[in-house]
């Protein structure tokens, strides 16, 4: 399913009161819904169970250590949340017994988060931390390109300035 899908889908579904379930779907249905649905990277994990959060904030999603790699492939090890050769510090205060503060760590890397807390569903965006070096430091290589007239323009010439760069292949 996309993602986009999917958000269309539990936007309409939140606007339908609870009062007004299906009232043949009985315990054994809430009981079959995910503890919570996160979404990331043209993926949607359900989880079955989340943690409860000690400061009751409404965006904080507690998850279980061991659902974190099926959410965004990090893993919680002693040095901090790592993802191939990169780790990232984490402070104790991220980690309560078997669960780990999703929400707390997006912040911490500067990952925007959507909550609907009431819908249990959270949406996280990109990691800036996982780019390559020229897109985390946003400067654009030097590259040269002939002008109108067929003279070397190079961009290196427009450092400190906002330019626009339009590019077209035939492919």
């Amino acid at each position: 399913m996309e993602r986009r899908d999917f958000l269309k889908i539990v936007g309409a579904a939140s606007l339908v009161p609870a009062a007004h379930a299906a009232p043949e779907a009985g315990p054994l249905a809430a009981a079959a819904s995910p503890a919570a649905t996160v979404l990331y990277d043209d993926r949607s994990v359900a989880l079955d169970r989340i943690g409860p959060d000690p400061t009751h904030a409404a965006d904080a999603l507690w998850v279980r250590k061991r659902d974190l790699p099926r959410i965004n492939d990090f893993e919680v090890k002693p040095q901090g949340a790592c993802r191939a050769d990169l780790c990232i510090p984490i402070p104790k205060n991220m980690l309560r017994g078997e669960y780990f503060n999703l929400s707390a760590f997006a912040r911490k890397i500067g990952q925007p988060v959507v909550a609907d807390a009431g819908s249990r569903v959270w949406s996280l965006g990109e990691m800036q931390a996982l780019g390559s070096a020229f897109i985390s430091s946003r400067v654009a290589p030097d590259f040269t390109v002939p002008d109108h007239a067929g003279r070397p323009v190079h961009l290196s010439s427009f450092r400190g300035r906002k330019v626009l760069v339009v590019t077209w292949a035939s492919w």
